[in-house]
Parts: structure tokens; C-alpha cells; sequence
């Protein structure tokens, strides 16, 4: 069942021993927010870019061991192209001051989606993040990019059918494990916790296979006010669940 936050409460103690492995956002509310203070789309984009900032270090910095973001959707292309632009440019911005402090930070970032739609500069700063990440050994960032769920999940199936018709593996064996080791997510483990800020109860194309057995943390806030305390309230509510997978609760 969803819980809700409640605005202004204390932020709950979480328990640093129990963290989820995995924990996915979908950030939203970056136009609400702006709007609200009557200021353009782009400029909610860049407030939550910041968020964005604030809260992967705050995951890191806690142990948090896979971080993943749904920063760019499949459908986001039917935005104005202004908006499109602005988000493309803040993701270029970025990606240029993760690649100088990757070194010290050790964070390894990597994108899940289609990126060929997007500009050669900044298909060459995914590609080159990816390969500088490859030597560290910290928190892992996923940005979804580019991504749907449904897209991800056909493009595995697609692959799995195309492996079929060559008769490299028989369709009746194939299992579970076989379309997930398919996807952007092949080598993550699925989360454990997702959140998605600004009200809205949808998963919206996000993570539709792996997410199947997380544990949801929905709130009000709007991704650019999204803070630590925020994270703790989500953290906090995910330790007082029991994860059953199916089965019986053994409390």
C-alpha cells in the first residue's frame, strides 16, 4: 500500500544498517514547481537538476549501493522543443563536471535507453562516462535516458526472438532470467525502493519488469523541494514494511 508523507512532520530516524540495495526515482514536478513561482519550465529543470545533485550524494554518502533515475522518457519528445533543449543542455552541463570528479568520488554512471536520438556530442559524453566508470568500484547511477519500460521490455523479447529464429536457444526453455539478462538493467539488481514525488500515482513507464516486487514511496512534494529529510521519510517508510515476495508476512 502507498504512504503518504506528510509535509511538515520530523523526518523519522532511518536505520543506517537497513538501507535498500537499490533505490529509483522518478523525478517529477519540475514544471509544477516553476509555475507556482511563475517562473518558465526550464527553470524547474534546473532546480531539479540540483536536487538531483543533492540527493545522489546524500544516497552515496549513506551507502546506498545503486541509485537510478528516470531523467528523459520515450514520450518526453512531445515536450516543446525549448523545453527538450533545455534538458538536453542540462544533462551536457552535468555530464562535463561528473567526468572531473568521477575520479574522486568513484561513482560509476550509466545510462539505460535509446540514445541514438540524441546529439553525437552528447552521445559521446554517455559513451565516455560509461568507460571512465568502468575502473570504480563506489555507488552505482543509473540515469534513464531515453527509456520506457515497454520499449525496454519488446526490445528483450525482440532479442530473445531473434536468438529463437536462429536456433541458438529453444522458446520453451527460456525463463525469467533469460529477458532479464536483455535489458538496460541486465547487470543491477532490481530496487528495492521507488519513489515518485509530485503527487501523481502512476509508474508512468518506469522500470515496469523490475520494479515488480518494489516497494513504493509516494509523496506531494515536488522534485525540486525534495530534500534529505524527504529521502529519510521514504527510507524510513520502506524499514517499516515487510517485503513478502508472494508469501506470508513473518512478523
Amino acid at each position: 500500500m502507498a504512504l503518504f508523507s506528510p509535509r511538515r512532520a520530523p523526518a523519522p530516524a532511518v536505520d543506517m544498517s537497513r538501507l535498500p540495495r537499490h533505490v529509483a526515482v522518478i523525478m517529477d514536478g519540475n514544471g509544477r514547481w516553476a509555475k507556482r513561482r511563475g517562473l518558465p519550465r526550464t527553470a524547474g529543470h534546473a532546480a531539479g537538476a540540483e536536487t538531483f545533485r543533492t540527493i545522489a550524494t546524500y544516497c552515496r554518502d549513506i551507502g546506498i549501493k545503486y541509485f537510478t533515475v528516470y531523467a528523459f522518457s520515450t514520450e518526453n519528445w512531445k515536450r516543446p522543443a525549448e523545453e527538450v533543449s533545455a534538458i538536453m543542455g542540462l544533462l551536457n552541463q552535468y555530464l562535463r563536471e561528473a567526468i572531473e570528479k568521477m575520479e574522486r568520488d568513484r561513482i560509476r554512471l550509466h545510462f539505460w535507453g535509446d540514445l541514438t536520438p540524441l546529439a553525437p556530442e552528447l552521445q559521446a559524453l554517455c559513451r565516455e562516462t560509461g568507460r571512465i566508470s568502468e575502473g570504480y568500484d563506489g555507488m552505482e547511477v543509473n540515469v534513464c535516458l531515453n527509456y520506457g519500460g515497454r520499449d525496454e521490455i519488446l526490445r528483450a523479447a525482440r532479442a530473445l526472438a531473434a536468438e529463437c529464429s536462429a536456433g541458438l536457444r529453444c522458446p520453451e526453455e527460456l525463463g525469467e532470467a533469460d529477458l532479464s539478462a536483455h535489458l538496460w538493467s541486465r547487470d543491477v539488481p532490481d530496487p528495492d525502493l521507488v519513489i515518485r514525488p509530485s503527487g501523481e500515482l502512476r509508474v508512468s513507464n518506469f522500470l515496469l519488469w523490475q520494479s515488480a516486487y518494489a516497494e513504493y514511496y509516494f509523496t506531494d512534494v515536488l522534485w525540486p523541494d525534495f530534500s534529505k529529510a524527504e529521502m529519510d521519510r521514504a527510507l524510513a517508510a520502506y524499514q517499516s514494511r515487510s517485503r513478502r515476495y508472494g508469501g506470508v508476512d513473518g512478523r
